[in-house]
């Protein structure tokens, strides 16, 4: 099923409140003068509001209507983003990373550090029979090598979804890539050359951080908003200050802090580099997840010139493993062709096969509503715990989409500590210093929302909170 009627009135109403329309503490009009705006029931408008204020975004007030919510936890800025870089930087302190995706898969321990869906929420059985019918009808193409640019029939399934997030390609204007962390390096080796300076967000995702730093480059960190992504004044003075060779960036849920840029931002950050002509990496790995809405356009809609290389995978929706990406390069096409060739001769054949069999099936847009639920719901879940195990202070982001959640502890909060204490209890954490090349963000961790049906979360999070009081002045 579609989504509700009521549901898209609620998402209208909590985007006018992400932009502003609406703050904190304001009423919003009456059901009445909201029909008109949304053109629907006055019925539909309460069951919206409703919604809005179970999702603690709204609250009801006896005679007087509903007003937006005042959220002391919300994150209003990442902490430590307003102080500017010093300069561009070498990457240290990734080694934890290695440990934290290690233990991912340990039976006892429940991971709440390494981003990934589980299994239940996979579509295995719809894959299973994808794999199945490869093996079954194309038994000489599974043992061949699958060159690049890869497999015809995944590269115009691509195409075809890459329409719903407001790019124009054809198969031939997409490379086929082992996940989206190769495209990611394939992009950069592609642009940029060791030594060479690449703005980032802060704080972003470390496997952004890896592949930067294993090309011999440096990393400038650009202040990000924890709602709506890279700052373009931000970006702009660095442009100015900086031999900044090309730019990464998730505008649309990014990890670890589930930002979504504005249309209007996306557009204003894609002209300001192509002026200065600084190619963007645009991650997009979670821009399928959407809670609400339809899928947000890419940075990648507004590239004019090419000028856009476009990373994205189904590690997120149809599972890690698979390692089954790719990138869209504009320009910089026959150079990630002949990288790709001259890295790895070829994609894995069977996995990209079956997954281009199983969206020809045509259940993922399906899928997709199913799973994006889960993760709301799961996201919510894991916030509410937070609320009410962590230290009194403790600030978070409020994703609108994808599975991550990113904590600030209250002064005095040590996430490393806090990560060698949790792991030795059976959980896992990310905390926030490998998000930064320089290892910021001391105080902050991200948690993965997306965690098996087994666990409970409830206990871990309360085990998690108790630990995290250790180190507060307030703790006990």
């Amino acid at each position: 099923m579609g989504e509700h009627l009521y549901e898209r009135v609620a998402a209208g109403i909590e985007q006018q409140i992400e932009q502003g329309t609406y703050a904190p503490g304001d009423r919003l009009p009456g059901v009445r003068r909201l029909r008109l705006q949304f053109g629907v029931s006055i019925a539909t408008v309460v069951a919206a509001c409703e919604l809005l204020e179970q999702r603690e975004i709204l609250e009801a007030r006896p005679r007087s209507g509903f007003y937006v919510r005042e959220r002391p936890d919300h994150l209003p800025a990442p902490a430590e983003s307003s102080t500017e870089p010093e300069g561009p930087s070498l990457i240290s302190g990734q080694e934890r990373v290695l440990e934290l995706v290690q233990s991912h898969n340990a039976p006892e321990i429940i991971s709440l550090g390494a981003a990934a869906p589980p299994a239940e929420c996979l579509p295995e059985s719809a894959l299973d029979r994808s794999f199945a019918r490869v093996r079954r009808t194309q038994r000489a193409r599974i043992g061949a090598y699958d060159f690049p640019p890869g497999s015809p029939e995944l590269r115009t399934q691509i195409a075809r979804r890459m329409a719903d997030a407001g790019c124009s390609l054809g198969p031939d204007d997409i490379v086929l890539t082992q996940g989206c962390q190769e495209a990611l390096t394939l992009s950069l080796r592609a642009v940029a050359r060791p030594g060479d300076v690449i703005a980032i967000e802060s704080p972003t995702f470390y496997g952004i951080l890896q592949a930067i730093e294993s090309q011999g480059m440096q990393a400038l960190e650009i202040a990000t908003d924890p709602a709506s992504g890279m700052r373009p004044e931000a970006l702009e003075r660095a442009l100015e200050t900086w031999p900044i060779r090309a730019c990464v960036m998730m505008p649309s849920f990014g990890n670890p802090l589930g930002h979504l840029a504005p249309d209007a931002r996306k557009a204003q950050l894609v002209d300001l580099l192509a002026r200065r002509g600084v190619p963007l990496i645009e991650d997009d790995v979670y821009g399928e997840l959407a809670f609400h809405g339809p899928r947000p356009w890419a940075a990648k809609a507004w590239d004019t010139r090419g000028e856009v290389l476009y990373c994205g995978s189904f590690s997120k929706t149809l599972g890690a493993g698979l390692r089954v990406g790719w990138v869209a390069p504009g320009r910089y096409r026959e150079r990630i062709t002949y990288l790709k060739y001259a890295t790895a001769q070829a994609t894995p054949t069977l996995p990209t096969l079956a997954v281009a069999d199983y969206l020809e099936q045509g259940g993922y847009d399906r899928f997709l509503r199913r799973v994006r639920r889960h993760h709301e719901r799961q996201v919510r879940r894991v916030a509410d715990a937070v609320r009410r195990h962590f230290p009194a202070g403790t600030r978070l982001t409020r994703p609108r989409g994808g599975f991550v959640l990113w904590v600030v502890l209250p002064e005095g909060g040590d996430a490393l500590a806090l990560q060698t204490r949790a792991l030795a209890a059976g959980i896992s954490i990310a905390p926030g210093p490998i998000f930064s090349p320089t290892g910021r963000y001391g105080r902050c961790l991200r948690l993965n929302c997306a965690l098996p049906g087994s666990v409970d979360v409830e206990a871990a999070l309360a085990r998690l909170g108790a630990l995290a009081c250790q180190d507060t002045p307030e703790a006990p």
